[in-house]
């Protein structure tokens, strides 16, 4: 039976409790530096309660990861082992979550991973662990992997429902418990087929809370602004990428303001909501295969950035063109199990097999620029500066720039 030794009320999931080791662990500064970080970054300056923090999400997974290896049965040892995988998977994450990313050119994961074995977390996990099975548990391998770093995984269950909470936007709300009591472990996390509503509903939601919450058009503008001036910042080598993950969100905001130029420029305009401008955009269902527009790599839309602010006498640093984040969707090759025989959710569900096309309606490539350049850009067109595919081959291509700047 494990003792507990404190109880926290979380406002996701309520009352969760942790046993002393938790605690310490807990208390390293390593995880303390999580509540120093928004889980979505600058989202706040679109949806205003969307404060909570890295750390909120950390108990939150823990909390579901523990649920899981209940229903699952686990032993003893690898419940703990779950926990702790569970607690620190986002340990890794740089200032302002998943805005900093990018510039790293590094998953946060591996950031973790980083954290876990140089750092004095290492000291303590081994005290009980073998922390090559934690780090496997967080990079999704081995049998446990996939409870926490999977298809259908705690991580991400926690994410879509808490994120939904502190916005206020309703899509992520998910029947959690019918989602873990119809998983079973077999080398791989498996669905019975008792829990396909609830799985295609988790699946719909995160495909809605692209466009509304992490996609937003104004989270990519800002998002874009604030990895420019990260860029900045590590060029003129005010900071080191490798340590990014000991950085929080108010270290790098005072390093920007006691910053000059361009780098102030920027954490002003973010400070005072002063944002760039989508000036033009393409859908990305215009495109005969629009899965290949994210494989255009940065140098080529920095070289076209260049040549539209040489024509139209821009500053360079003001001109933004941005291509969507969007996710390959893993939860559509969840396993799902019928009697004997197993089927891709994809395969089975005609309601996931529907977004593998619909993912490609919202997004579009973007250009931002500064607000009182807008005159410049009355017959401008993106796509006369990249060198895009084929196009256009869906007709219902209705939302353009003009109705996107009602909402700015």
């Amino acid at each position: 039976m494990m003792k507990t030794d404190r109880l926290i009320k979380d406002s996701v999931h309520g009352d969760f409790s942790l046993n002393d080791f938790e605690v310490r662990i807990m208390d390293y500064p390593q995880i303390q530096r999580l509540r120093r970080i928004k889980q979505l970054g600058f989202t706040s300056l679109i949806y205003p309660g969307a404060n909570h923090s890295r750390f909120e999400h950390s108990i939150g997974t823990m909390y579901l990861g523990s649920k899981l290896a209940d229903h699952l049965k686990l032993s003893e040892y690898n419940k703990r082992l779950v926990r702790i995988a569970s607690m620190l998977h986002d340990v890794g994450h740089g200032p302002f979550s998943h805005a900093s990313e990018p510039i790293l050119d590094v998953k946060h994961e591996e950031l973790s991973v980083r954290v876990i074995k140089k750092t004095s977390l290492n000291d303590i996990l081994t005290e009980e662990f073998d922390t090559k099975e934690i780090i496997d548990i967080i990079n999704g391998k081995g049998e446990l992997g996939p409870i926490v770093s999977g298809e259908l995984d705690v991580d991400r269950m926690d994410y879509l429902i808490r994120d939904s909470h502190y916005t206020g936007v309703a899509y992520g709300i998910i029947d959690i418990d019918r989602i873990i009591s119809n998983l079973k472990l077999k080398h791989y996390l498996i669905l019975d087929k008792k829990g396909i509503q609830a799985a295609e509903s988790a699946l719909v939601a995160r495909y809605q809370m692209y466009p509304s919450v992490y996609q937003h058009h104004t989270t990519r503008i800002i998002n874009s602004m604030f990895r420019r001036c990260l860029k900045e910042i590590i060029n003129q080598k005010l900071i080191k990428t490798k340590n990014l993950y000991s950085y929080d969100d108010i270290d790098i905001i005072s390093l920007c303001r006691n910053s000059e130029g361009f780098i102030k420029d920027i954490i002003t305009r973010l400070d005072n909501r002063n944002l760039l401008k989508i000036l033009d955009s393409i859908r990305l269902n215009e495109f005969a295969n629009p899965q290949d527009i994210f494989k255009i790599k940065e140098k080529t839309l920095r070289k076209c950035e260049e040549e539209i602010s040489e024509d139209l006498k821009i500053n360079k640093e003001h001109i933004i063109i941005n291509i969507p984040e969007y996710p390959k969707f893993s939860e559509m090759k969840t396993q799902v199990a019928f009697g004997d025989k197993l089927f891709n959710l994809s395969d089975i569900s005609s309601i996931v097999g529907a977004l593998k096309d619909a993912r490609f309606n919202y997004p579009d490539i973007c250009l931002y620029g500064p607000k009182e350049e807008k005159d410049k850009f009355k017959k401008f067109k993106l796509e006369n500066y990249m060198d895009l595919p084929e196009k256009p081959q869906n007709k219902f291509n209705t939302l353009h720039t003009d109705q996107l700047r009602l909402f700015d």
